[in-house]
């Protein structure tokens, strides 16, 4: 039996399904609400702001994201299809500086009896812009020091204004002057040669120049080699057919071409049995000199001989008779034969007490050496610049010039060497050293120096082995 309802149930009822039905149809679901999310540009400064919203609530305000982050940000928490292109500014390219064009410079050979101004004008510059250039900073005003031989370039710009100059003293020297906002500056450059190390050997035939020749030593090195053994050797005097002499010494090269000697390193010489060994040396000090091995100086208080390889054309002789006088007098010192203006150089250090005329001596110059020394230097034909009574010189200084003033047969310069006013023989007198090497640093210059002269020792050792082997 079918049961039945009131009539206001029923409506009830109807009311209630379709309450419950609109509520499901126009509620969200929780899974909708969980992901919403609110995507916003920042205009000022670009960045993309993330921001989650649930339903009914305020949008929470974006937290801030440091500077160095933001680019992080965007990559992180935006997908490329959540932001439009218009939003991502896009940043140019740095566009490349324009290089500068290279200087054109133009460059003159200097030739004696040209001028600083001359030069400039031929470049095409005034004496203004000159002055302005040598009145320039830092070394800018030696410009004005010019030498024939050297060669000067002017650097223009593509306005033809000038921006710099070289001047090229040498190959490894040049003075460089440019132009900034603050003027013209100049600065010296120097280029550094490389170094090498040869070793050459010779024996004396005829001559210490020959020799060195064939030993393939250029005139400049054999004088140093004289020099360094000048104070014990006579090269006018003591030289004999069968000296030798070996040397380890310095080639200076740029870009692979020779372009000078440098130094004697080390070297020997066997003169008349005698064993005679140098080595150079720079103190502590940057004070520079040859030593022998055991530290003692290679100097001497004085020079064996004033005149660069004269021929002695008179020795000391006290029975000598005289080639203007025709008497029997003393030769109280040494004559040395040379051409007319052959520089006499002091043999000591001392002070001048007499330059001027001399009875027969002619035009001489008279050196005080300590208390108990005087060396004598006749028969010039003029004095050196600045050579006068109460001056001082210093060893190897040039004094004067051979002439032939009092009596005199022909040029040349009489010598003599006194002590405590009686003449000594100057050809044999023994002569003192000068300081040796100080005993504090001798352990220094032994490091320094065992290597050159083990150097020196493997070379002549080689040399014996060709000569035995006859090759």
């Amino acid at each position: 039996m079918l049961k039945t309802f009131p009539k206001t149930h029923l409506a009830a009822a109807i009311v209630i399904s379709a309450v419950v039905g609109t509520t499901m149809i126009f509620s969200p679901s929780a899974d909708v609400e969980a992901k919403r999310m609110s995507v916003s540009l920042d205009l000022e400064s670009g960045e993309v702001i993330k921001t989650n919203v649930s339903n009914g609530d305020t949008p929470t305000p974006p937290t801030p994201t440091a500077p160095e982050d933001k680019g992080a940000s965007v990559a992180a928490d935006v997908t490329p299809e959540q932001v439009s292109p218009a939003s991502v500014a896009e940043v140019p390219a740095p566009a490349d500086e324009p290089e500068q064009p290279e200087p054109s410079w133009t460059e003159y050979k200097i030739e004696s009896g040209d001028t600083l101004s001359g030069l400039f004008k031929k470049a095409g510059f005034n004496d203004g812009l000159m002055l302005s250039v040598i009145h320039g900073e830092g070394e800018a005003t030696k410009l004005q020091r010019l030498y024939a031989g050297e060669s000067i370039a002017f650097a223009t710009d593509q306005s033809d204004e000038l921006v710099g100059i070289k001047l090229q003293r040498s190959r490894l020297e040049s003075l460089q002057i440019d132009k900034t906002d603050e003027g013209f500056i100049g600065k010296k450059v120097m280029k550094e040669p490389e170094v090498r190390t040869r070793y050459a050997e010779g024996e004396i035939a005829s001559s210490l120049f020959g020799a060195g020749q064939q030993a393939g030593l250029t005139d400049k090195l054999t004088m140093e080699l004289a020099g360094i053994f000048g104070w014990d050797i006579d090269f006018v005097m003591d030289i004999r057919k069968g000296d030798r002499f070996s040397v380890v010494y310095e080639e200076l090269y740029l870009d692979g071409e020779k372009i000078d000697d440098g130094k004697i390193l080390a070297a020997n010489f066997y003169n008349r049995s005698r064993e005679l060994a140098a080595v150079f040396y720079t103190d502590k000090n940057g004070v520079s000199d040859y030593f022998t091995p055991e530290g003692r100086s290679m100097r001497k208080a004085f020079l064996r001989t004033p005149v660069d390889f004269a021929r002695i054309s008179s020795s000391f002789n006290l029975n000598r008779r005289h080639p203007v006088l025709n008497t029997i007098r003393a030769h109280k010192g040494t004559d040395y034969g040379a051409r007319t203006g052959t520089p006499i150089k002091a043999s000591g250090q001392g002070k001048v007490i007499h330059a001027g005329r001399k009875g027969g001596y002619g035009n001489a110059v008279v050196l005080q050496h300590g208390t108990n020394i005087t060396t004598l230097y006749a028969h010039m034909n003029r004095f050196a610049k600045g050579v006068r009574s109460g001056t001082y010189v210093k060893q190897g200084q040039v004094i004067g010039y051979v002439g032939s003033t009092g009596l005199a047969t022909g040029p040349h310069l009489h010598y003599e060497f006194r002590v405590n006013g009686t003449h000594r023989n100057p050809a044999t007198v023994k002569l003192p050293d000068a300081a040796p090497i100080a005993k504090a640093e001798l352990d220094r210059f032994k490091m320094s120096t065992n290597t050159l002269l083990a150097q020196l020792e493997t070379y002549q050792e080689s040399g014996r082995l060709t000569l035995a082997r006859g090759e």
